[in-house]
């Protein structure tokens, strides 16, 4: 008797340590005549524990964000889809009882979410605390390979030398959306700002910025890809990089 394929959720669950034994078996064993399936599985793997151990060392003492912990990750789209069928649910009732309620469950839903707010805990992550990067100076032409496979033409490796920011390494990353990256750029003076690549969302996300604590913000979106640059808000302010990344004139979306 043949062993069934595997689901993507049994591939997940068996890397967040969920799997029944028995089925983790028969999943094991099917890997072993899978090597691109099994490259997925050992990809997650490592970035898990990479993460959590990069994580550890931080002098904040924390725990991994949510929205970098590919555990967590995971685990937020199941719950997704299920808010999604819900939202379907709720939508049918709002047809017969009126548009009011509708709306205004989507509006305390979206007040929930903080634009880009998995760039800046990637930012205080690798850039801020320290953490080392996947990539070095010297990767630049594999991170560009990288973007470029990911998301086209709308994104590559930026250079900043004659904005004072020199190219310190990036890092891959798994969120809800897909894959992103941090790419980090230093000045003369050590400060750090980041450069944050993800899908983007189904809702816009138009030209704009937030304060959070001492860090600011600023994001933007081109063709289906978000943007965010994050830095200390008073060196952000006065070299302002937003035009020049964001493209001045191009259409956002």
């Amino acid at each position: 008797m043949n062993t069934p394929a595997p689901t993507d959720e049994e591939l997940h669950a068996l890397v967040d340590g969920r799997l029944a034994p028995a089925r983790q078996a028969e999943v094991l064993a099917w890997l072993q005549d899978n090597p691109q399936q099994q490259a997925r599985v050992d990809g997650w793997t490592r970035d898990l524990r990479s993460l959590r151990a990069a994580w550890a060392g931080n002098d904040a003492g924390t725990m991994l964000p949510a929205a970098l912990d590919p555990v967590a990750t995971r685990r937020r789209l199941r719950t997704q889809r299920r808010r999604r069928l819900a939202t379907v649910a709720a939508c049918a009732l709002t047809l017969c009882i009126g548009t009011g309620l509708g709306w205004q469950l989507h509006a305390g839903r979206d007040a929930e979410h903080l634009p880009m707010a998995d760039a800046v805990a990637a930012y205080r992550l690798f850039a801020a605390a320290g953490v080392p990067l996947e990539f070095n100076a010297g990767g630049r032409v594999q991170l560009d390979d990288w973007l470029r496979g990911h998301f086209g033409s709308a994104a590559d490796v930026p250079d900043l030398s004659a904005q004072g920011y020199r190219l310190q390494g990036g890092r891959l990353l798994s969120t809800a959306e897909g894959a992103a990256a941090m790419l980090v750029y230093q000045a003369e003076d050590g400060g750090r700002i980041g450069l944050y690549v993800r899908p983007r969302t189904p809702r816009a996300l138009p030209v704009g910025e937030r304060r959070d604590g001492r860090l600011l913000a600023q994001y933007w979106s081109r063709n289906g890809v978000a943007f965010a640059l994050v830095g200390p808000a008073d060196s952000m302010r006065t070299q302002p990089l937003l035009p020049l990344l964001s493209g001045a004139g191009e259409q956002q979306g």
